[in-house]
């Protein structure tokens, strides 16, 4: 029973065999014209010598290749070298033995004749992108590799020809290559190929397993940068071009090759104005024993990465689309704004920047009315800009043209007076509706300025850390019906290195021992006027402090926000800041107004100086800085004494100023001082001094009559020496000094 069992599974496999051959082969003959397409194959020839139909010399380009076997009802593959075409009735589907690594030192295309169905359209959809119309071979197969990426979708499929047509019939994504397992049938789909992912390891060997990568997709051709490879040219390329005037049309005949995805070129190495392209680029020779031939002066040009950019310019801000052609890793940023406006992009072949035109942050410019523009710059590494990275600049223009949108009505009322009767049908008969007239009415946007002043408002350009100064928001225009509010208030060191966020999004101070809440001036005329006080400070990197802000005007007024302020010693107080727009009424509730089309972005900007700047010629006398001659003379004195001028604002503060005169003043009192003590201690003195001289000469009287008249005499004369001597002696030792008569 085991033996019958199998050996009825035995058959049962065999007819499974047989009629999967016969399937495909009936598939081959009904595929329509429309789905034939050809599957390429690099490295390898196809030797058949009884199935050759045809051997062109001569045959320039792969394309005509493949057109010729084509037309030629019988030709199901070809072996392509540059300048040789061979035909041949039979493949390597049928005759795999066939098919073996072409010989060294040259290397063929082989291509086999397949049928995947809508091949032609999706290659001619995809070709139009890059503006072309199709394409010959639909896919490229290496055979015994599989490339080490992320895979996007797994299918247990038959064959290999069946995960072609499901990469190919992929939406969901865009299906770049496919592994396919020939011993489980798992067919593994990505979005990625060799040329797209980073590296050239990640195409390896493996048994049993196919690399199908697509020819149907389309690049990027746009922004493209090529390498220089010296000293060596492909042995075969796809096509060659005769009468090429200049490296630059060879250049531009790859990025827009119709026939196949152009991955190289060189010019002028094998004669004059010849061009030859290939599909082919270091990535996707792995596989090929020396595929260069070697030749001093010769170059081949690499393409590495092309960008295409599109700008999407929206209501209130523009999005700068990126797709290119090899993975990404980076980030893309707004030039000016390196650190506050950018995406950073992860392994990705397509990512975006949005740019908000009223985004602080971003700093877009705007020309002029209706015109905003941003220069962008997209850097390879994290850090540091290369000379890969490439700049350029997103610009959107609005027609800012009123226009006027009306909508008639037309109302027909019963015994409208002059309508011919009084009755309600009178009135309908008798046709008496009219169109009521329009009238339109524009009320521009105010014209809204920032200030930086004083307290009393005196403009200001130029300060000391620690000056009381304000921000004051003015509406220029007179008779407006708006009134405005502030919020998002920033500060800036003027090199993008530093920031901090004074009134946030709702309008409150972030920090009330910097800058206090908003709130208004009164004017005589009844205009609103915005103030928003604070003390000079500056940031260590630059002595220009520049504030942006939103300020959005509002109907009929704007309605202050409360805040809770904590104030230095940690009290908190609620405060009224007009910094937040009234909440408009919409079906009779309150909701925010989340619109942002209304915002004005000003800049303001101002110096300000340490509170001491030493003299760099030694002499460490405090000095004042240039822009301070701009303030008034009492300023510019505080300033070269390198006192704190917010003092002026505050009077109940008493301090004394040192000056040159009051210094001399002090060192003559000194002085005298000194002098009246040291006339006193004399004065106290001179007594007893002549008390002990008295005493010293009564002693020494009294010695020298012990000793006889001589010694009297010798007294006499050394009296007044031998009295110095005893006051600058003591007094036990002045038996001890010897005097000559």
């Amino acid at each position: 029973m085991a033996g019958a069992s199998s050996g009825s599974h035995l058959v049962w496999l065999v007819l499974l065999l047989l009629r999967g051959g016969r399937a495909a082969g009936a598939s081959a003959r009904t595929c329509r014209q429309d789905d034939v397409t050809f599957e390429l194959i690099t490295g390898f020839v196809y030797s058949a010598p009884k199935d050759v139909l045809d051997t062109r010399t001569g045959t320039l380009k792969l394309s005509e290749c493949i057109a010729a076997c084509q037309e030629h009802g019988d030709c199901q593959s070809l072996n392509f070298e540059t300048g040789l075409c061979v035909l041949f009735s039979s493949s390597a589907e049928t005759h795999p033995g066939g098919l073996a690594k072409s010989q060294f030192p040259v290397f063929t295309l082989f291509a086999q004749r397949t049928c995947l169905r809508g091949a032609n359209a999706v290659a001619g959809a995809g070709a139009k992108a890059g503006g072309v119309t199709g394409r010959h071979w639909a896919f490229e197969t290496v055979r015994g590799h599989v490339l080490r990426t992320s895979v996007r979708r797994h299918h247990r499929v038959a064959s290999r020809r069946d995960c072609m047509q499901l990469c190919l019939d992929q939406r969901d994504f865009v299906c770049r290559s496919a592994n396919f397992h020939h011993d489980s049938g798992d067919c593994s789909m990505s979005d990625m190929d060799r040329f797209t992912v980073s590296g050239l390891s990640s195409l390896t060997p493996e048994d049993r397993i196919d690399y199908l990568e697509s020819n149907c997709v389309s690049d990027p051709i746009k922004m493209c940068d090529f390498t220089e490879q010296p000293g060596r040219i492909l042995k075969t390329v796809d096509s060659v071009h005769q009468e090429v005037a200049t490296l630059a049309e060879c250049r531009k005949l790859c990025l827009q090759s119709t026939e196949f995805r152009c991955h190289s070129f060189d010019y002028e190495d094998t004669g004059p104005k010849v061009c030859r392209l290939s599909h082919h680029a270091a990535p996707s020779l792995q596989h090929i024993e020396e595929p260069y031939l070697e030749l001093d002066k010769a170059v081949t040009y690499q393409l590495t990465a092309c960008y295409n950019v599109t700008i999407d310019c929206r209501g209130t801000d523009m999005v700068a689309r990126v797709q290119t052609n090899k993975v990404f890793n980076g980030k893309v940023y707004a030039k000016t704004r390196p650190n506050s406006c950018v995406s950073d992009v992860v392994n990705s072949l397509d990512f975006q920047l949005k740019l908000g035109y009223h985004d602080l942050n971003c700093d877009v410019k705007q020309e002029a009315p209706g015109k905003f523009s941003a220069d962008i710059i997209i850097q390879h590494h994290d850090q540091i800009v290369t000379g890969q990275d490439v700049g350029l600049s997103a610009r959107c223009s609005y027609s800012l043209e009123n226009s006027t949108v009306g909508h008639g009505v037309r109302l027909e009322v019963a015994g409208e007076p002059g309508g011919g009767g009084g009755g309600a049908g009178a009135g309908v008969a008798g046709g008496g509706g009219t169109v009521q007239p329009q009238e339109t009415t524009y009320v521009v946007s105010p014209t809204v300025t920032m200030r930086i002043t004083d307290r009393r408002g005196e403009d200001i350009h130029t300060a000391q850390v620690g000056d009381a100064l304000s921000l004051r928001f003015y509406i220029l225009d007179q008779h407006t019906p708006y009134q405005i509010f502030v919020r998002e208030l920033i500060a800036l060191d003027g090199v993008d290195s530093s920031e901090i966020l004074l009134i946030d999004s709702l309008g409150c101070p972030t920090d009330p021992t910097i800058m206090g809440a908003i709130s208004t001036v009164e004017q005589a005329d009844g205009a609103q006027v915005l103030q928003a006080p604070f003390d000079a400070f500056k940031f260590p990197t630059s002595d220009v402090v520049q504030f942006k802000a939103l300020v959005t005007p509002c109907l009929p007024k704007c309605e202050p926000v409360v805040c809770d302020v904590e104030d230095y010693y940690g009290t908190v107080r609620r405060v009224d800041s007009y910094g937040r727009r009234r909440r408009r009424e919409v079906g009779g509730k309150q909701s925010k107004d989340v619109a942002k089309d209304d915002d004005v972005l000003l800049v303001q900007s101002i110096r300000i100086a340490d509170k001491f700047q030493f003299d760099t010629n030694g002499g460490g006398a405090a000095r004042a800085p240039k822009d301070a001659v701009g303030l008034g003379a009492g300023h510019r004195q505080n300033l070269l004494r390198g006192d704190d001028p917010y003092l002026h604002a505050r009077p109940s503060v008493h301090r004394s100023c040192v000056t040159a005169s009051s210094l001399l003043l002090s060192a003559a009192v000194f002085l005298g001082l000194q002098l009246l003590l040291a006339a006193g201690w004399v004065y106290l003195w001179r007594p007893r001094e002549s008390a002990a001289a008295g005493h010293h000469q009564v002693a020494v009287s009294r010695a020298a009559r012990s000793r006889g008249s001589a010694a009297s005499v010798s007294s006499s004369r050394g009296s007044s020496c031998r009295s110095v001597l005893a006051y600058h002696s003591h007094p036990p030792h002045w038996q001890r000094f010897y005097h000559t008569p």
